[in-house]
């Protein structure tokens, strides 16, 4: 008996990855990676975790945490915020839990949690935030260039060459 090659079958093209486009950096791919696991285990928004301290005051996220927030089926608002409380500041959290609540819902910007849920167990602490050192625009100019800007008209050519005189009166601090 002799075989006959068989025909490959019409419109059925191997998978081939989209090519082209822009490289992008691992900072604007981690959103979308931490996305994912974020969803599993039930936040919508990873910003709710990573900014915990601003939404509850730094008082707060240093004993509790989020943990999840579950919807009823098919709803987005109405939820249940699961936290994660020190054993011995859950009765002080149970009783701010109102004002979680609304620090929370106004966050999202509209009902989102109704009620929250408390687990004992351990917290990491929130991450010491250190303070932020001043934006170019507000250091101040070296004293023997920032006359000689002020005679300049155009402002845009003024703000660039002051962040100029700014960087290189940095640069001289440091070499001195």
């Amino acid at each position: 008996m002799e075989r006959r090659p068989e025909k490959p079958a019409k419109n059925i093209r191997p998978y081939e990855r989209p090519r082209g486009g822009a490289t992008r950096s691992i900072g604007e791919l981690m959103p979308e990676i931490g996305r994912t696991a974020f969803r599993k285990f039930g936040f919508i928004q990873s910003s709710v975790v990573t900014r915990w301290a601003e939404i509850v005051g730094e008082r707060h996220a240093r004993v509790c945490t989020p943990e999840s927030i579950r919807f009823p089926h098919g709803e987005k608002s109405g939820g249940i915020l699961q936290l994660v409380v020190v054993p011995a500041h859950a009765p002080l959290i149970a009783h701010v839990e109102p004002e979680i609540i609304e620090r929370v819902n106004r966050f999202f910007g509209y009902n989102a949690v109704s009620r929250v849920k408390l687990r004992q167990g351990a917290v990491k602490p929130p991450p010491a935030q250190s303070p932020a050192a001043a934006p170019p625009s507000l250091r101040p100019i070296p004293l023997e260039l920032g006359e000689s800007l002020r005679d300049i008209g155009d402002p845009e050519l003024r703000t660039v060459l002051e962040s100029l005189a700014r960087n290189l009166g940095r640069n001289g601090e440091s070499k001195a």
